[in-house]
């Protein structure tokens, strides 16, 4: 047989299995947003594949009437807390990808300890913790939680970065005179951008769906949106295309994010993984 030939059905073969997959994948989200769009009449089991039969705003509508100000508190919360924990990893991964001191794999080793430290098991001494600073149920306290837990993985994505920036750029700057801040200032924080868009796209995505430190730490009027969706669908009264337009609603500003810099996340990944 024909070895061309052979590699073309292999592909197509390929290709088939992953739309199937794909397919598959994006069922229940075919269901999400069709089911967004129907009135409350409209909804039930045997109708489920269904397109509206006329579009029906009503379900998004009373969905962002109980999310709205939730949905607020969730930017106030996500945004300051991506940037302060992706600035923050980035002056570690400088210190310990480009600055060897006695000790320095030791400390690393104990900062990426962090990553695996259920959040469970520090729920009530963090409580303890943020009620004696004074930021128990306050969107203040979330954010250094969120910073605190996300200086791990930060750390790691922007050491593995800069480990792969060439060395004769640090000794220019040093010949030139630049000190230890204005190396990183005017070396490495230009060329950190796609370490910067990883951390951030990871770091939003995590603060904006967890639901945990939210409900456990948070009261009403301060909770993020997560628990708001958790209440809509967990209310006794089911009105699924409501709980739908919800759970739609939320999803919105993640998948923006990645519609927007996706590209751009997986080059950061691979950005770091060859030196040199």
């Amino acid at each position: 047989m024909n070895p061309v030939i052979v590699r073309r059905s292999l592909r197509s073969l390929i290709y088939i299995v992953l739309i199937l997959l794909a397919a598959m994948y994006l069922m229940p989200v075919y269901v999400v947003l069709v089911t967004s769009f129907k009135s409350n009449a409209q909804v039930n089991l045997s109708q489920m594949w269904n397109l509206p039969q006329s579009l029906s705003f009503s379900s998004i509508a009373s969905a962002w009437a109980q999310l709205g100000p939730n949905f607020l508190n969730s930017f106030e919360l996500a945004i300051p807390a991506t940037i302060i924990s992706a600035l923050l990893g980035s002056l570690n991964g400088y210190v310990f990808a480009k600055w060897k001191f006695k000790g320095s794999n030791v400390l690393f080793f104990l900062v990426l300890f962090g990553m695996f430290i259920p959040y469970q098991s520090v729920l009530i001494p963090l409580l303890r913790v943020l009620d004696t600073l004074g930021l128990y149920n306050t969107i203040a306290g979330l954010i250094l939680v969120h910073v605190v837990y996300g200086i791990p993985i930060a750390t790691l994505i922007f050491r593995n970065f800069y480990v792969a920036i060439p060395e004769e750029l640090m000794e220019a700057g040093k010949i030139d005179g630049t000190g230890y801040w204005g190396i990183f200032r005017y070396i490495i924080l230009p060329l950190s951008i796609p370490g910067f868009v990883v951390a951030g796209i990871w770091q939003f995505t995590q603060i904006w769906n967890n639901f945990l430190f939210a409900v456990s730490l948070t009261n009403p009027p301060y909770q993020p949106v997560t628990v708001a969706l958790v209440n809509i669908a967990g209310s006794q009264t089911v009105q699924w295309s409501v709980q739908m337009a919800s759970a739609l609603i939320v999803s919105i500003p993640t998948l923006i994010v990645y519609i927007l810099l996706g590209k751009y996340f997986v080059r950061g990944l691979l950005a770091g993984s060859v030196k040199g």
